[in-house]
């Protein structure tokens, strides 16, 4: 999971809820473009191009607008900034294996959920050199509920993760590094420009020196 720091809505998005009248109530369904092209713009942008939940790059054609808490039980958070996340996945194909946003779909519970914008949420699950994802603690329920109800553990998003790892570390460091040196390393500072970021191409400022090439 992406740590998310939430800015602000766009302002044609304030503006088209500001019209609401008597007569009209903004909801959802009624948000068309240019507002809603520009929420999605800026919710990319905020999460430097990657999904919220499994760090993947994402564009506007690639991925959707994603309600953490689903729009069928907490209607009120519809149109809510706060609620609002771009997560992977435009579209659902059949075959095509569903995670993170799509497959949640309208599940949510309050006591076993973590959101991206928590501070921690980055620290709450390991990665193993196998491309494996785990609580880091066992006793963390809410982690191991996440990686279910977003499916993060599917062997799609496996082989993605084990290849990325694969990409940033050469063999060398892959025979001598352990899978909580690994976690310590995606914990650690994100490289990438100022606009978009790798999944997992990640250095904590202690062994930044050592994969300067990232």
């Amino acid at each position: 999971m992406r740590r998310v720091i939430k800015g602000t809505e766009p302002a044609s998005l304030t503006e088209w809820k500001a019209s609401a009248n008597e007569d009209w109530t903004p909801t959802y369904p009624t948000l068309q473009n240019p507002q809603k092209r520009d929420l999605h713009n800026c919710l990319l942008q905020e999460q430097n191009f990657s999904c919220c939940y499994c760090g993947r790059e994402i564009e506007l054609d690639s991925s959707h607008i994603e309600h953490f808490r689903p729009q069928d039980h907490y209607l009120p958070l519809a149109l809510e900034y706060s609620n609002l996340h771009a997560s992977c996945l435009r579209e659902t194909t059949p075959g095509n294996p569903l995670h993170c946003g799509h497959y949640k779909g309208n599940w949510f519970d309050e006591d076993l959920h973590i959101s991206p914008t928590e501070d921690d949420c980055e620290q709450r699950f390991r990665y193993l050199l196998t491309g494996k994802i785990q609580s880091t603690s066992h006793t963390d329920l809410p982690a191991t509920t996440m990686i279910e109800k977003l499916a993060l553990d599917i062997a799609y998003l496996t082989k993605r993760r084990q290849e990325a790892i694969t990409r940033v570390f050469d063999e060398q460091i892959l025979a001598s590094i352990s899978d909580t040196e690994l976690t310590l390393l995606v914990q650690g500072l994100r490289s990438g420009d100022a606009n978009k970021q790798l999944p997992l191409a990640t250095l904590s400022p202690a062994m930044r020196s050592s994969f300067w090439r990232l």
